[in-house]
């Protein structure tokens, strides 16, 4: 695929003038060929795909009678998220590990189901893939774990870029670090904003927990996973305003 900084400065003009591109990380992907065609076909020029001289006129045009707009993504993020009932009973959360944290997906799927939550779990050692069976299903949210054998710590990232930020991932990443206990985040490694493929390709909020050593996660996998939960249900509890 074309990326680069071209394609998430065309991701950018064309979220600010309301054609959803997903999240803004520099790949032309699928729903950036799709909304940019939808500007095409909105703008009267050739519908393409393709950023051409009059495209591209187009969208200098557009933009400099916009002005300084909000993201379309961002606006839709929220909105969802305004929207959503401010419980985790009838929510659809999805959670994933790539190997060595069945015990934990487990024993969190099993907390969930018992509060009303419909739960999809996940265990392809393809980040990509877990990416796309949550889109396919539709999740509202997504944690994944990923055991680092070297770390005594919980680390837990959510989707930042260049151009933008999911706000609900965010607030879910600072919810799981203030729950985590202290006997699992040791050396407290905190947040972090990160483009990695799972968080760049899930299109709802996401958060990749990363936590070590086996030894130590194993043996708590039900402490951990009570932590989880509990940081789902005050997320699920946020306000938006």
């Amino acid at each position: 695929m074309l990326r680069g900084d071209d394609v998430a400065e065309l991701q950018q003009r064309l979220c600010t003038l309301g054609f959803d591109t997903g999240r803004i990380d520099g790949i032309f992907g699928d729903a950036t060929a799709r909304a940019l065609g939808e500007f095409q076909r909105n703008a009267g020029v050739p519908v393409d795909a393709i950023v051409g001289a009059a495209t591209l006129s187009e969208l200098l045009r557009l933009e400099s009678r916009q002005g300084d707009q909000a993201l379309v993504s961002l606006v839709r993020e929220l909105a969802a998220l305004r929207d959503s009932p401010p419980t985790l009973r009838g929510r659809h959360v999805a959670v994933g590990e790539n190997g060595g944290l069945g015990s934990v997906t487990g024993a969190l799927r099993r907390r969930l189901t018992l509060s009303g939550t419909r739960v999809s779990e996940f265990h392809h050692p393809d980040a990509s893939i877990q990416a796309k069976e949550a889109n396919e299903l539709g999740v509202d949210v997504f944690v994944a774990l990923r055991l680092n054998p070297s770390t005594s710590w919980c680390r837990t990232a959510y989707w930042s870029g260049t151009h933008d930020e999911s706000p609900g991932g965010r607030r879910l990443a600072e919810l799981v670090q203030n729950t985590v206990p202290r006997s699992l985040n040791v050396d407290d490694a905190g947040v972090e904003g990160m483009s990695v493929p799972l968080l760049r390709e899930t299109r709802m909020p996401a958060v990749l927990v990363e936590v070590g050593p086996a030894s130590t996660v194993v043996e708590q996998a039900a402490v951990l996973a009570n932590a989880l939960s509990v940081a789902l249900g005050h997320w699920a509890d946020a306000s938006w305003d």
